[in-house]
């Protein structure tokens, strides 16, 4: 580890030590505040859907696919992240991460059309989230050792913790009296001013193989991107779905054999096969990938619900969302710090059976609730649940691994969590959408009052616009049409979107479920033992 400080003649050793714990102390501060920005900026797109639809004249759905889509960029290109900060080194990867961030965030404050979005927010943020994340972890690594690093990685952790239970509040509220425009400049001011004080941060040398393995590379994008974008594809009604899915599955295939064989050959890997030997990594590599997926589908259904069917502002939403991350940090913190004593699989059964419960329990409230507090106890059911997750799942997944080879876990766990929130986000949205169409076609065919013509015209709109829209849009669209079709097809909208939001709703409690079922398996593995620093690497 190198020496944050040189020692100067006539300064005392502990003149010295003092200085040294302020500057790691600092530079830890400045990746918390990196790692707040990653967190509050997927909140602050959340909270302000409807916002950003009306300023930039969009859709849901288009708004939804971005969302996504800078989830599946940071899983896809996450492992491949990894790799790059090893050749570049880790504090220039980092320092790009922040810059490819600060990109995004700069162009969602002046875009003006869903394509600047998409290209700058969603692409080029996304790929700075891919160096950012394994850079981080390996520079906490390099640079803290024993208890400080523990220290290091438990402030990082925290830092996005406090951000995911503020994230919704900071930004309904910067979104209701200011502007979402100005939450994203505010991005861009932390950004600089973590780059500000980037001379603190000192690099940790690869000392690896510095051979790339190009073909595990373009597989992992292909697997990871292929599925997800299939998912997009056929949520925005496009061609090809099969044919793009079927490129993700059959990549995935193709990655997992090209890794055992160029492991058997002895040539450098994309990554390490052998970490799937040891089955503690396994089940909490597959329960990481289903907590994102249940979070990832429970955080882009219940936004839209609150405001495309409650028609709040990006205030109240947060404000109704605050049980849900305000209950997670809380658990998360108390079952962190007594949870010593209890098996981690035993804890991690409890999350997903108590997160199950609580969004099995919106299922019946979605279509009486006609505001936010009808949402307060499932919200916070569901948030003890992600708590108790949070608080065990990484350290499970990570604590039999060695310190050699706990950045390059880290990696893959890192990878697993992306992909799965940005498989939920994709697949939840894409279900709502599905549901919505097929419901509204249904009622309206079956309606008696609305007449044939007007049957066949609510079938075709729906066949090349299928989009989750507030009761108030729809009158607009529909005035100077007759006071008794308006209020039919207000009916029907309302009774659609509900079956949509319940339908969608099934996605994450699918997700909890087989995560449950995950769990029972851990609880018959031998509780994992220590190795190293993976018991105190908090990042997800």
């Amino acid at each position: 580890m190198g020496e944050p400080a040189t020692r100067a003649p006539g300064i005392p050793e502990t003149t010295k030590s003092n200085q040294r714990l302020a500057i790691l102390l600092a530079m830890a501060m400045a990746m918390a505040m990196a790692m707040f920005v990653l967190v509050v900026d997927t909140s602050l797109m959340n909270v302000s859907i409807s916002a950003v639809v009306r300023d930039i004249g969009t859709t849901v759905s288009g708004v939804q696919s971005a969302i996504a889509l800078e989830a599946l960029v940071s899983a896809a290109f996450i492992l491949i992240g990894s790799k790059v900060g090893d050749l570049i080194g880790r504090k220039l990867a980092y320092v790009l991460g922040l810059l490819g961030y600060a990109v995004g965030a700069l162009a969602m404050a002046f875009a003006q059309s869903l394509t600047a979005i998409i290209v700058f927010w969603a692409v080029v943020g996304g790929l700075g989230a891919s160096l950012l994340l394994p850079a981080m972890q390996s520079l906490i690594h390099g640079n803290f050792e024993g208890a400080a690093q523990k220290k290091a990685y438990a402030l990082v952790g925290a830092s996005a913790a406090i951000a995911a239970a503020v994230g919704p509040l900071l930004g309904g509220f910067v979104t209701t009296y200011l502007s979402w425009r100005v939450g994203f400049l505010f991005e861009v001011a932390v950004i600089a001013v973590v780059l500000s004080g980037i001379k603190l941060v000192h690099d940790v040398p690869y000392t690896g193989s510095r051979r790339v393995d190009v073909v595990g590379a373009l597989l992992s994008v292909l697997a990871m991107g292929g599925i997800v974008l299939g998912i997009l594809v056929w949520q925005e009604g496009g061609e090809s779905v099969l044919a793009v899915l079927a490129i993700g599955v059959v990549a995935l295939v193709l990655l997992v054999y090209w890794l055992r064989r160029r492991k058997r050959q002895g040539k450098p890997t994309l990554l390490d096969p052998d970490l799937f030997r040891s089955k503690v990594f396994e089940a909490g590599v597959t329960g990481q990938m289903l907590q994102q997926i249940a979070l990832g589908g429970t955080m882009i259904v219940l936004p839209i619900y609150l405001q495309m069917v409650l028609e709040y502002n990006a205030l109240k939403a947060g404000l109704s969302l605050a049980p849900l991350s305000l209950t997670m940090f809380a658990v998360a913190v108390v079952a962190g710090r007594r949870a010593a004593k209890r098996r981690p699989g035993a804890i991690i059964r409890l999350g997903f059976a108590i997160l199950t419960i609580g969004l099995i329990l919106l299922i019946p409230i979605v279509p009486r609730a006609d505001s936010g507090w009808w949402l307060v106890v499932p919200l916070m059911i569901a948030g003890c649940g992600l708590g108790l997750l949070v608080s065990q799942l990484n350290n499970y997944t990570l604590s039999p691994i060695s310190d050699e080879r706990v950045s390059e876990a880290a990696g893959v766990n890192s990878a697993a969590g992306s992909f799965g929130l940005s498989f939920g986000l994709a697949f939840a949205g894409a279900i709502m959408l599905a549901s919505l169409s097929l419901g509204f076609t249904n009622l309206a065919t079956s309606s008696t009052v609305l007449s044939p013509a007007e049957q066949q015209q609510v079938s075709h709109a729906l066949e090349t616009d299928a989009q989750i829209m507030s009761n108030t849009e729809l009158e607009k669209q529909l005035a100077g049409h007759p006071e008794k079709t308006q209020n039919e097809i207000i009916r029907i909208n309302t009774d659609a979107r509900h079956l949509a939001l319940q339908v969608a709703l099934l996605i994450p409690i699918l997700a909890g479920g087989l995560g449950l079922l995950n769990s029972f398996r851990m609880m018959r593995l031998p509780g994992p033992e220590p190795s190293g620093a993976g018991e105190d690497m908090v990042l997800g």
